[in-house]
């Protein structure tokens, strides 16, 4: 083996040694540090009401919404990501406008939107805070 190949050898088995590749090694580990944070903060963000929303559908909470309703829109963002977890009954059939009604939601006689019922008690009508949610069904906030 040449003396030049060696030295190439033990180059490779050393490692980046210089500063300049040192300079850039920190930069990425500071790099991958902030990208981490970031993507923990988002991720709390929208899954922190995981375990509420579920607690909520196995405490038989229910909620009736229309698909174009802007107050069923801001219910549903009050949960993010948590939503799927929530027991949800779609009532529009025919698009906005229509007026008919899906067959669950005349069954629990639902008028306005959105509305939540729990368990056999008649649904209550508006957006409620996830404070209230929590007061009628005894499920924990995070």
């Amino acid at each position: 083996m040449s003396q030049e190949r060696r030295k190439r050898q033990q180059e490779r088995e050393a490692g980046p040694s210089s500063p300049k590749s040192k300079k850039y090694l920190a930069w990425a580990g500071v790099l991958v540090l902030f990208a981490a944070t970031y993507y923990a903060g988002w991720y709390f963000r929208n899954h922190k009401y995981d375990r509420f929303a579920q607690c909520l559908t196995a405490k038989r909470a229910t909620m009736y919404g229309l698909y174009w309703c802007p107050h069923c829109a801001q219910q549903k963002e009050m949960f993010g990501a948590s939503f799927r977890y929530i027991n949800y009954v779609e009532c529009a059939i025919n698009g906005p406008g229509s007026g008919e009604l899906a067959p669950r939601c005349k069954a629990a006689a639902v008028k306005l939107f959105p509305s939540w019922q729990f368990g056999d008690v008649p649904p209550k009508e508006g957006v409620l805070s996830v404070e209230a949610l929590s007061e009628k069904t005894g499920c924990k906030l995070p």
